[in-house]
This record gives C-alpha cells, structure tokens and sequence, in this order.
C-alpha cells in the first residue's frame, strides 16, 4: 500500500479545517502582504513618484496574469461592455494611485485607516447606482464613519492636509469602482474585468509616469517586482478568504492591518499615532465591521 505523499497529507488537513478557520488564515496572510507591500511603496515613494510605482504595479500584474489571460483567448477575452470597463478601470486606477500617493506621503496609519472608509462610500454607491434601499441603521452607521473621517481630518488644526483628500478620493473612487463590478458580473467574469483592469491600467497611466519618470537602479528594481507580486499575492489571497468564509466572520481580521500599520511607521519612519487617528480609526473601523454585519443579515 502507497503511502500519501505529504503534500497530498498537508492538503488534506488543510481540507478538514473549518471554512471560517482557513478564510481567517487566507485574509491574515492576505494583510501581512498588504502591509510588508506599503513598507516597499513608502521606501521607494522617497525617490520614485507614486505615478511611476502605480504605472510597475500594472505592468506587473498583466505580466504574471498573462497566462491566464492567454488561455482565455480572444472569446473568452471580448465583451460588449466596453462603457462599463473603461468606467470601472478609470476609478479603480485612479484609486490605487491615490493610495500610494497617500502611502507616501501621509503616516503609514492614516493613509490606512482613510483607505477603511471604503466601505461608508460603497454604501453610498449602492444606493445612486444600484438603486439599493439601504436601512436606517445603516444610514446611521454610515454617517457615523464619515464622522470617524472628519475627526481624522484633524478639524482644529485649520489646514486640511491635500493629501488627505486624495487619500478620501482614493477610498471614494475604488468604493464606486467595485459597485462596477456587481453591475457588470451578469455577463463579465472575474478574468475578463481583471484584463480590462490591468490593460487600462497600463495605458491609463503611462503618460504621467513618463512624465515624472526616474529609472530605477540596482535593487530598486527588484523591489518594485516585489510590489507587484505583493498587491497580487494580498488580492488572491483576499479573494481566497471570502470564497471560503462567512464575510462576517473573517472581515474584521482585516482591520489588523491597522495594528501592523501603526507598528510599521512607529519602527522604521518614526511615526506616531496621535489621539485623531486613534478616535477616528475606531469610529471608522466600528461603523463599517457594523456595515458589514448587516450586510450580512439581509434576506
């Protein structure tokens, strides 16, 4: 009798544990990505404009995708939803940019905890796009994150950083973008919207990283790879963790990636975390894990 080699033994355990236990697993290895990947877009940010690292980490993503998209083909790659792609690609650029920008530029914590509010702008989305019916207790949720963002904003300090705002813009824009994507599942599937994505992506950002563009050299190159195959890595991994766990029982371990962010800018740029990012985080975090808990309880 053949005995089962330990890859098979290790696939099988993997197997048996329960569905929740390996999506908390996938989103936690998912954020640990994310975070070790803002270490490299704030490193890099010093010498190489956000526009330029945004510009790699498309370039990146279609080239380790290709063979995926290769094996498509050109049927499996065509649509006639081209308004709807080219809409979708255009915020979900503008918004990935906008947070490197806010990476870069904005302590490690903010930037983060701005990106959280998300889900506030999505479900303000849902309701001129989707023409959802959003329940009161959302409403109140909603409004009471968008108070998380403004307590961030530092309301007594007079000045708004821009900065700020482009890291509000950025979670704006991506929340819109992925209301995209419901309008856009009936007929596209998830490949198809991830060429168009990357493709615009590519195309969309070309002209301004020429424009600012500053060669990378000796190891800066390896390091932008690395942000490619980390924002990869953080996506597959996050949609790994929501295919096999219940969304309220897995999503609030994202928000640990606060936690890794406020440790990153505390030890390697010196960063700390004042009581507006502690207050304003908290609101924000508690409004959307409520957001995302009635989500979960609708019919």
């Amino acid at each position: 009798m053949s005995t089962p080699n330990p890859i098979s033994r290790v696939t099988g355990a993997w197997l048996l544990l329960p569905g929740n236990l390996r999506g908390i697993i996938w989103i936690s290895m998912g954020t640990v990505a994310l975070a070790l990947t803002d270490i490299l877009i704030k490193t890099l940010g010093q010498t190489i404009h956000p526009f330029e690292l945004s510009f790699f980490r498309y370039a990146i993503g279609i080239t380790l995708l290709a063979p995926i998209f290769w094996r498509m083909g050109p049927a499996g790659l065509k649509t006639k939803r081209w308004g709807l792609h080219l809409t979708r690609l255009f915020l979900a650029s503008i918004g990935q940019t906008g947070i490197f920008i806010a990476v870069v530029n904005l302590k490690l914590a903010d930037a983060t905890a701005f990106w959280f509010s998300k889900p506030l702008f999505t479900t303000v989305a849902a309701v001129f796009i989707l023409a959802e019916l959003v329940s009161l207790r959302r409403w109140l949720a909603t409004v009471a994150g968008f108070a998380g963002v403004v307590v961030m904003m530092r309301p007594g300090a007079g000045v708004v950083d821009p900065y700020v705002l482009i890291a509000i813009g950025a979670a704006f824009s991506m929340a819109f973008a992925n209301i995209m994507i419901r309008l856009m599942a009936p007929t596209e599937p998830p490949n198809r919207i991830l060429f168009y994505y990357h493709v615009g992506g590519v195309a969309l950002l070309a002209p301004p990283a020429i424009w600012v563009w500053q060669t990378p050299v000796g190891a800066e190159w390896g390091l932008i790879g690395l942000i490619g195959v980390g924002t990869m890595t953080g996506m597959i991994c996050f949609v790994r963790a929501f295919s096999v766990g219940e969304a309220n029982a897995i999503g609030p371990f994202e928000y640990v990636r606060l936690i890794y962010a406020g440790l990153i800018g505390y030890l390697l740029f010196g960063e700390t975390i004042d009581t507006w990012t502690l207050i304003g985080g908290a609101i924000i975090v508690g409004s959307t894990l409520f957001i995302a808990r009635d989500e979960v309880r609708k019919p």
